[in-house]
């Protein structure tokens, strides 16, 4: 009943070693690599219920990590939207076509990136708006709940506030901890908790603390002009790829 093909596991290890370092702070929504990587192997419904488990280890060691360093107000300005996406996300879960998000989802990063090259290196940071809150945020439910990819559409509205990378962090953290402890019983109803796929969850677990840590340490001792430099990079390879997959593959 565990998924025994080498294939597979080539693919899996290091996507959430990768997805852990982003969640450690490091890089924060760039790492969504697990699901893409993982239907390359199986179906993509599948990889998005081994890989919640996962996640959701993933986010406690995260929460524990920056405990006390999130933002409380820009929290609760991101939590109306996501619930609105979320719900968006379970109405349209097996409906709209991985292939569809992730096109979606690369042509919003590319744009952001596309702004921000253009920005002055030294532009102040941008006011916090409730709309762009909520649209963001909502952006990240629907993507997020489809294929755990929502890191991008919150990155729009994010990175631009120039928070200090703990306060990123911490928030990213605790935003993204809700989010998919809020999957798990919707996730079950819709079947893609299998046996099989939470067996496979259990033997990828140990990579979620390994992950964590490592993205942590790189956060702390990175500067911040060139923690943002790596965070577009990575955002940029990561928006090329959901492209290729979404419009080219």
């Amino acid at each position: 009943m565990l998924i025994t093909d080498p294939f597979f596991y080539t693919l899996a290890v290091p996507a959430f070693l990768l997805t852990g370092i982003s969640k450690g702070g490091f890089a924060s929504g760039a790492g969504n690599t697990g699901v893409p990587l993982m239907s390359v192997a199986i179906p993509a419904p599948d990889a998005a219920g081994i890989a919640l488990p996962v996640l959701c280890a993933m986010d406690i060691s995260a929460v524990r990590a920056w405990w006390g360093r999130w933002d409380r107000e820009l929290l609760l300005s991101l939590l109306p939207g996501v619930v609105v996406g979320m719900a968006l996300g379970t109405l349209v879960f097996g409906m709209l076509s991985d292939r569809a998000v992730k096109l979606v989802i690369g042509v919003m990063t590319l744009a952001f990136l596309a702004r921000s090259l253009f920005a002055s290196g030294e532009a102040p940071a941008r006011m916090r708006s409730r709309v762009r809150a909520f649209f963001s945020s909502a952006a990240s439910g629907v993507t997020s709940f489809i294929a755990h990819a929502g890191g991008p559409p919150l990155a729009i509205y994010l990175f631009p506030l120039r928070l200090p990378r703990q306060t990123l962090a911490a928030t990213t953290a605790v935003f993204f901890a809700f989010v998919n402890y809020a999957k798990l019983v919707p996730y079950g109803f819709l079947g893609v908790l299998s046996v099989q796929n939470l067996l496979t969850s259990l033997v990828l677990l140990p990579l979620a603390p390994i992950g964590i840590k490592i993205g942590v340490v790189l956060a702390q001792r990175m500067s911040d002009r060139i923690f943002y430099r790596v965070v577009h990079v990575l955002l940029f390879l990561t928006s090329l790829h959901l492209i290729w997959e979404g419009g080219f593959r």
